[in-house]
């Protein structure tokens, strides 16, 4: 099969890769409808993250051609949606709710590799969800969009705590950022502040639920947060890029008691301990626990309640994957959805 293979900064190629097949009897052997590139997957093309021989792609929504015999969920022939993270679904810490840290939990990105035509997914039962039926076309972005970006969105705003009488501040334009947006405004808060210097970005986040735009970063925004917040701060926060500056402004810009939700992967964040223990500002985030929300998301998504698809602004054939890393490095693209 093809398959999109990183070998190193700015080095993406589709090669033959090897053909999936079932190895355990919790396994299940799918073909991609889509796939997509993440804004985590430039970290390693530009070099931020080691990339030798590295299979990418971690979000997918395909068919169901094959399962072990001890899957019992999903059945060949399932369209069928599956977290960014393999989980059993069975261990104390799955039960608990945090499937992305699983005892058996596996990144799919750089070991599977699902920009790809067919991928095997460990522990089916586990991680992927089966649609109601067959979905049409137009809802395939969306069920894709709830693998990781819409479930880490989500998670984000659960994390932050948003809901009903809060004001939410969100840090970061990119997809996870807009779909946080999404997010708060479906857990019903009631003022949504989208921090974003990009005029077309600041459209798709007004669609999504914001009520305020924020141009300025750092210093300045968390100024103009507390401006807009009576000198307080924001009740939410959501912190979905991963740097330094990201995470503290998404601290300063919370309000003593808030609570910041953070899902953007982090890279040399170092915390201030005296600040962060002034600051009485709740922090909870990491790798999303997608699966616990699919269920959630599809049954959302089928009833068209959201649109999360809308992150998708350039559909290119698998093939044409190195073009859409470079469409996303250069900014030129919010997220790229590849078709097999």
């Amino acid at each position: 099969m093809r398959g999109v293979v990183m070998y190193g900064p700015g080095d993406v190629r589709v090669v033959d890769r090897d053909e999936p097949r079932i190895v355990e009897p919790t396994d299940a052997v799918i073909r991609l409808t889509a796939t997509c590139i993440c804004g985590s997957d430039l970290w390693p093309y530009r070099g931020a993250e080691p990339a030798d021989a590295l299979p990418m792609g971690h979000e997918y929504v395909g068919v169901v051609e094959e399962v072990g015999s001890a899957v019992e969920t999903v059945k060949p022939g399932d369209f069928v949606v599956g977290s960014f993270v393999i989980s059993d679904g069975t261990c104390d810490i799955c039960r608990a709710g945090y499937p992305s840290r699983c005892v058996h939990a596996e990144f799919v990105h750089g070991t599977i590799g699902t920009q790809s035509e067919r991928a095997r997914i460990p522990y089916a039962d586990g991680t992927l969800v089966a649609t109601p039926g067959m979905p049409d076309d137009d809802l395939v972005p969306s069920l894709l969009a709830a693998s990781d970006v819409l479930g880490t969105g989500w998670f984000a705003a659960v994390a932050a705590e948003a809901g009903p009488g809060k004001t939410v501040a969100v840090v970061g334009d990119g997809a996870v950022g807009l779909l946080g947006i999404l997010a708060a405004r479906e857990l019903g808060a009631e003022r949504i502040i989208a921090m974003s210097r990009h005029p077309d970005r600041q459209v798709l986040a007004r669609e999504f639920g914001a009520t305020d735009i924020v141009e300025e970063r750092g210093d300045d925004g968390v100024a103009r947060i507390k401006e807009l917040t009576d000198g307080l701060g924001a009740h939410s926060v959501i912190e979905a890029v991963g740097t330094q500056e990201s995470m503290m402004q998404a601290i300063r810009s919370t309000r003593p008691g808030g609570h910041v939700g953070y899902v953007g992967v982090s890279h040399d964040v170092a915390l201030p301990g005296d600040e962060l223990f002034f600051s009485q500002v709740h922090l909870h985030g990491g790798p999303a626990p997608v699966r616990r929300f699919l269920p959630d998301l599809i049954d959302r998504i089928w009833k068209r309640q959201i649109d999360p698809g809308k992150v998708f602004d350039l559909e290119l054939p698998l093939a044409e994957a190195a073009d859409g890393y470079t469409a996303m490095d250069e900014r030129r693209a919010i997220k790229v959805l590849l078709r097999p």
